[in-house]
């Protein structure tokens, strides 16, 4: 029998139900004669004698699959799937995200899919619709080089300017004589009809010499050696190899634009004023827009449209002038006010559009430009590994002479030297330039887009070979009696509460204890200002314990797309004896020990501890539970417990039967129902995961009592 309540609810259903069905029952009846009225006025409808169709029911002229707008949309929606799963499967694999997307550009263009599935390739992207496609990938990437360029750090430069300089020019002199050098033998064959030698080997030097500096930044997120003094050389020398590459670069494009030597020269002189202009005229007056409006939580809108329009008047200054409207957008972030808040606001309201939507549509441009199936033919084949050789002959070996000839160590110059080969999506943006510009052939192009993908791919594994080759194996002994712990965290309050938790059980092993924190942010995208100040935060309370209790703990910062996979080979590679991981009923839903915990548990080859916080502060009192003589490894764990810790033990059941225990090394058997009644006196419960589980299901009241709980999972003897 329905309830009062239930019966009104369902006598308002049924009467919103006969009201839909009136009223639209009632505008068939109105539609159906209106369309009586339109054929008797237009003489249509008329049933084809032949087909026995009414031709007001076409199908083809209701659905408009060809309309440019439904085309883009569509586009849009391929790329971006495409680029995602890339990007993911690449991640997999320890390689930069960008890479997976280049990848799905290719195999989206004539070298795969139209290949194959030509009709695919025609009805998704058909010959008229790439202009559209074309100017939007070009907007894609004003906004990402402006970001590019609002992530050099001006103050960084100037601080390390020193060897960064000589290992950036050096990085790009060797291979940009190399390049040069090499076109004299590629010109007749690849240079397209018009080209002249001069911009041609120009343009084939600046490809050899170019530097990934999002891409290097990324890597070195991702390896946690950010703060390293080899990792913050890389990014300088980078970041220096940017500027001086851009800079050649619009030198360059002024040459090719301009064709005689006086054309050029007034490019070079209108650039030059430009140049002095924003930074004498534009910085200042940005400067005075920050310090005005960056003292609120965000940026009114009227700060964002101008900041967005000296960007877009600078790229229309700069392609006007005839250096590429590029350069613009890069020169105006560049000049953004270095006020860290102010770049994080801007940088914030551009990056999601121009990553995740814009920039991918350059990626399949580019796909569609390459055609690998122009290289049928060995010695097109040939020309292609020559071009890979030079370019990594002459990048790596030149950044890592100069970086060795610094003083820097021989591990950390080849890393450097691995890095600063690099080239991923900036190669593509200058070769585009080149292409549109009519400096560079189909083939060429084919080639160098392929040689950036190849010197993008390997530099993960270049470093890893190089880390392996230059190991130290005294560092990697295991120390008797040494306990290693590393503790994974998202929010700050949580890397506070497990590093005062590791620091009150293991207290009287200070000189035997190594712990390591570790946050990673699941982003592999941001930006190095924004990574510096996410670590700060990140640490921040982590700091204060540290400080306070007089111990040592090392921190770790990275950037992952696959934060629980990062954690395990954070915690495999190190071997750890212990990794403690958070959680909490809500991020894991009814059950703590499900869903991502499950993994660390699976996975890991360490000991694995799973801390369920509800409120800790510190350990004077704690309680261990036991089910079986299987889990009596807690006890041996609880040797190393400092000694200032009252600690009780309790052994039951799964039914929750007590029973006595004899316990060695000063730990107190209890029987459970002395303890049912003080649960709130014990600050932590630690105990088994199958205990727990058990226990759960048992109705057990500590389960759900007010200690916070560390389950601990024995992966193995230490």
């Amino acid at each position: 029998m329905l309830s009062g309540r239930n019966r009104n609810k369902f006598a308002g259903s049924l009467i919103n139900l006969a009201v839909i069905a009136t009223v639209g029952l009632v505008m068939w009846f109105i539609l159906d004669a209106g369309k009586i009225l339109q054929e008797s006025k237009l003489g249509i409808g008329v049933i084809d004698s032949k087909s026995g169709v009414s031709s007001a029911f076409d199908l083809s002229n209701s659905i408009n699959l060809h309309h440019p707008l439904s085309i883009l949309i569509l586009q849009i929606i391929v790329i971006i799937l495409a680029s995602r799963l890339l990007g993911w499967i690449m991640s997999l694999i320890n390689q930069p995200t960008v890479i997976g997307e280049i990848l799905a550009g290719i195999l989206l263009g004539p070298s795969l899919l139209g290949l194959y599935f030509p009709e695919a390739t025609s009805f998704i992207f058909p010959a008229e619709s790439l202009g559209n496609l074309q100017f939007l990938s070009q907007i894609g990437l004003i906004l990402f080089m402006f970001i590019i360029g609002m992530e050099l750090d001006i103050g960084v430069l100037k601080q390390r300017a020193g060897a960064a300089v000589f290992i950036s020019n050096a990085s790009i002199v060797v291979p940009f004589v190399m390049g040069t050098g090499l076109a004299y033998f590629l010109y007749n064959a690849f240079s397209p009809p018009g080209a002249g030698f001069i911009p041609f080997a120009l343009f084939m030097g600046i490809a050899m010499s170019i530097t990934a500096f999002p891409v290097l930044a990324r890597i070195v997120q991702e390896r946690g050696i950010s703060r390293t003094p080899m990792g913050m050389t890389a990014i300088t020398c980078a970041a220096i190899n940017d500027l001086t590459a851009w800079g050649i670069l619009a030198l360059v494009v002024a040459i090719a634009n301009a064709g005689a030597v006086g054309g050029a020269l007034v490019t070079i002189l209108l650039s030059f004023l430009y140049v002095v202009v924003m930074l004498l005229v534009v910085r200042p007056l940005l400067n005075k827009i920050a310090l005005k409006y960056t003292v609120m939580e965000t940026i009114s809108k009227l700060v964002v449209a101008m900041v967005l329009s000296t960007m877009l008047l600078s790229s229309y200054i700069t392609e006007i002038i005839g250096i590429h409207a590029l350069f613009g957008a890069f020169m105006a972030g560049v000049i953004i006010p270095d006020n860290v808040r102010f770049k994080q606001i801007m940088a914030e309201k551009i990056e999601d559009v121009s990553l995740v939507l814009l920039l991918p549509l350059f990626f399949v441009y580019t796909g569609l430009r390459t055609q690998i199936g122009l290289l049928n033919e060995p010695e097109l084949w040939l020309t292609g590994l020559i071009v890979v050789a030079v370019a990594v002959t002459g990048k790596f070996a030149g950044s890592a002479l100069a970086a060795r000839f610094t003083g820097q160590s021989w591990k950390d110059s080849l890393l450097i030297g691995a890095l600063m080969n690099t080239r991923g999506l900036i190669e593509l943006v200058a070769l585009n330039i080149g292409y549109d510009i009519g400096i560079l052939s189909p083939e060429i192009f084919t080639i160098l887009v392929l040689m950036a993908l190849v010197t993008t791919f390997m530099t993960g594994p270049a470093m890893s070979l190089i880390n392996y080759l230059f190991r130290n194996p005294e560092t990697e002994q295991v120390v008797y009696g040494m306990l290693k712990v590393l503790i994974a965290f998202g929010p700050p309050e949580a890397g506070g509460r497990l590093t005062s938790m590791v620091n009150s059980l293991f207290g009287n092993r200070k000189k035997g204890l190594k712990m390591t924190a570790l946050h990673l942010t699941p982003n592999t995208e941001i930006s190095i200002k924004n990574a510096r100040l996410f670590e700060e935060q990140a640490f921040g309370k982590v700091k204060e314990v540290v400080k306070e209790a007089g111990i040592d703990v090392k921190t770790v910062y990275r950037t992952a797309e696959n934060v629980s996979q990062e954690i395990i080979k954070t915690a495999n590679r190190g071997k750890f004896d212990l990794l403690i991981v958070g959680s909490s009923r809500p991020l894991l839903s009814q059950d703590e020990t499900g869903g991502k915990a499950r993994y660390f548990f699976d996975r890991a080859k360490c000991d694995v501890g799973l801390f369920i916080d509800k409120g800790f502060e510190k350990v004077c009192k704690l309680l261990i539970i036991t089910e079986s003589n299987e889990e009596s490894y807690l006890h041996e764990l609880a040797k190393g417990f400092n000694p200032e810790c009252h600690i009780d033990s309790a052994c039951m059941l799964p039914l929750a039967v007590p029973v006595n225990k004899s316990v060695s090394h000063g730990v107190e058997t209890i029987r459970l129902n002395e303890a049912d009644d003080n649960f709130s006196s014990y600050d932590l419960i630690i105990s088994t995961i199958n205990c727990y589980r058990n226990q759960r299901e048992a109705g057990a009241s500590w389960v759900d009592g007010k200690p916070s709980i560390l389950l601990i999972s024995q992966q193995g003897k230490r």
